[in-house]
């Protein structure tokens, strides 16, 4: 059986399977109890038909049978048979529909034993003897009524229900066909194969009903969850409402998220406080960096040093200003200035870039013209610049660059592919992580700060679009930048 995620399915189902297991006990011992009180109701019946006083005439024996449906209370449809059988073996009366393969031996109870009438006392205040009275062979041995006897036999013709007497007199036997009985059972089983289904669908519906009220509390949950950005920490579940089984859950998520929006507001206070306090000796040094460079005698080794801590000064006042966009992202500041952007000519700038950045890579474009957005026009050329940045970093020897630009109904789509080696499974869940570069074997003779995808989609994030990495055939890497059209 397959492994069910849902929850609330399994209680759904796990109520149906106890009350369908229910249900089928009641029912199966309900028709049971039924089918017994039929059946003993027409054994008391047969008990007291058959030591009731009956005729003695053999051609009454006839009317006789023709009134026992009355008496046992049964319709005119349901067989009825009779055996009669006098004190000497001989059959007096048996039915048409006494059946053969009735065996009654061991059904008759033993026959009473018949002893003479006693003498009345003598009366000794008369002087005439008293009479003898006529010898009467009328009274039994044992002077407790007999009791018939009851059995089941199944026939050719169906199931019977046999009672039997033996009487001083005569022997007694009444078959009565249980396939009334069987009848009315058969319609009961069917209204129980009937009710008992849509009893077990009503059960179940109620079961999910019910598991989804209990499960609100999860719900809520859920869509704090949902809620948890950099705007939406300050979110709280509440608990006034909530049931004691989940009360302890959502105080510890409120606990959780009071810690984890206190962490984060350092962290992005951090960046933000670093980032603004580097900004100023940074452009300090720079510009006496480049005020000395002037200064210095040209193809000397001063200026080649000079030259190399300018460069390092302006990558580390990039991380710096990158890291201020991220800290306003985080905290949801990011200012932008929207105005009409056309992607197309942006595009067409950067290729002509890329014949002086990367010659030695065969460049493909695909781009529809005046692929136009709203957004801030410096930010977005930031993306698209990482973007062409990491294609040229990581592509390999004599590759390829492709740039597919197109527009699907009110979106516009960037897709730049490139040939690269194999993005692990791993660094594809954490490729837009800060500071994240991947394999080390991959990356170290790439240049980067691991913020450069990071900060690409913020920004993208802050124009309501998308930057995803595609799933791409081997030896391809390939990211698309999905942008809404107001």
């Amino acid at each position: 059986m397959p492994h069910l995620r849902s929850f609330r399915l399994r209680i759904a189902l796990l109520f149906a399977m106890l009350a369908g297991a229910a249900l089928a006990g009641f029912g199966s011992i309900s028709w049971w109890l039924i089918y017994e009180a039929k059946v003993s109701r027409l054994n008391a019946k047969l008990e007291a038909l058959l030591i009731r006083p009956r005729p003695l005439v053999n051609d009454i024996w006839q009317s006789y049978e023709n009134l026992l449906s009355f008496e046992l209370g049964i319709d005119g449809e349901t067989p009825i048979a009779l055996l009669v059988i006098d004190k000497d073996g001989k059959t007096v009366y048996q039915s048409d529909r006494w059946s053969a393969d009735f065996n009654l031996n061991g059904v008759w109870p033993p026959r009473p034993q018949l002893l003479p009438m006693p003498f009345p006392p003598p009366n000794f205040t008369t002087q005439q003897p008293p009479e003898r009275p006529p010898f009467r062979l009328d009274r039994p041995l044992n002077m407790t009524p007999p009791r018939p006897r009851l059995v089941t036999q199944r026939t050719t013709a169906g199931t019977w229900r046999i009672g039997a007497i033996a009487l001083p007199q005569f022997q007694v036997a009444i078959a009565v066909s249980l396939d009334g009985i069987n009848r009315e059972m058969n319609i009961i089983r069917d209204v129980f194969m009937i009710a008992i289904p849509v009893v077990l669908l009503l059960i179940t519906g109620s079961a999910w009903w019910l598991s989804y009220g209990a499960l609100r509390p999860v719900r809520q949950l859920v869509i704090a969850i949902r809620q948890v950005t950099v705007k939406g920490l300050d979110q709280r579940v509440p608990t006034t409402a909530t049931d004691t089984e989940f009360l302890e859950l959502i105080q510890v998520f409120n606990q959780m998220l009071e810690r984890l929006e206190r962490s984060f507001k350092q962290a992005s206070r951090f960046s933000g406080d670093a980032a603004h306090e580097l900004k100023t000796p940074l452009a300090i040094l720079q510009g006496e960096l480049e005020q000395t460079l002037q200064n210095a005698e040209p193809g000397s080794e001063i200026q080649q040093t000079f030259s190399n801590l300018l460069d390092e000064v302006c990558r580390l006042s990039g991380i710096v200003r990158k890291l201020s966009l991220l800290s306003l992202a985080d905290a949801g500041q990011m200012s932008l200035y929207r105005v009409e952007v056309n992607l197309s000519d942006i595009l067409a700038e950067m290729l002509e870039d890329m014949e002086l950045l990367a010659p030695h890579l065969e460049v493909q474009a695909e781009i529809v013209v005046a692929l136009r957005v709203k957004g801030d026009r410096d930010l977005l050329t930031q993306v698209l610049q990482n973007l062409f940045s990491n294609a040229i970093k990581y592509n390999v020897p004599d590759g390829w660059l492709r740039i597919h630009g197109r527009q699907q109904g009110k979106t516009v789509l960037v897709t730049i592919s490139n040939s690269s080696q194999d993005i692990p499974d791993s660094d594809r869940d954490r490729i837009f992580d800060r500071f994240y570069r991947g394999d080390p074997a991959r990356t170290r003779k790439v240049e980067g700060t691991g913020l450069g995808l990071s900060l690409a989609r913020e920004i993208t994030i802050a124009h309501d679009g998308k930057l995803t990495l595609d799933c791409t055939p081997p030896n391809q890497t390939a990211f698309t930048l999905s942008l809404p059209i107001y």
